[in-house]
């Protein structure tokens, strides 16, 4: 089984949002790594190490930790890193407040949770993330 990558460490969320890191930062980092490897990074060309997949340009690295802790950083904006504020409830009313949600919506998967945060966009399209660093959608073969 392949070792999971994480981008970033409590230490550079703190730097990066300039609050204390929260005491679960770490599985919230480790979290967002994965998530950005399956959805983001997955489907792009750098160079990585051979053993660790980890980005031997120090800008790219740099570039995936900040996207890592941007997406923790929108997760603690929402309340919410796994999506299951997403799910389920078809209708709530309480006093004059009427809130409906598909009640289709059982999986969480359409949840803002699941989605990558504008952040990232910005860290991955950065301007010194040069083609021959990082392109960013791009699928080659060796």
């Amino acid at each position: 089984m392949a070792v999971a990558r994480v981008y970033a460490n409590p230490d550079d969320l703190t730097a990066y949002t300039g609050q204390p890191a929260p005491a679960d930062a770490t599985r919230l980092l480790t979290r967002a790594s994965q998530m950005l490897d399956s959805q983001v990074l997955r489907a792009c060309w750098y160079v990585a190490d051979p053993t660790t997949g980890m980005p031997t340009d120090s800008l790219v690295l740099a570039a995936f930790r900040d996207a890592a802790c941007a997406q923790v950083e929108w997760w603690q904006e929402l309340g919410d890193s796994t999506g299951a504020a997403g799910v389920g409830w078809g209708g709530v009313k309480i006093g004059s407040v009427d809130l409906s949600r598909s009640v289709t919506s059982v999986s969480g998967s359409d949840s803002p949770a699941r989605q990558i945060a504008p952040q990232v966009w910005d860290a991955l399209q950065a301007p010194d993330l040069t083609p021959d660093r990082f392109r960013l959608g791009a699928v080659t073969q060796a």
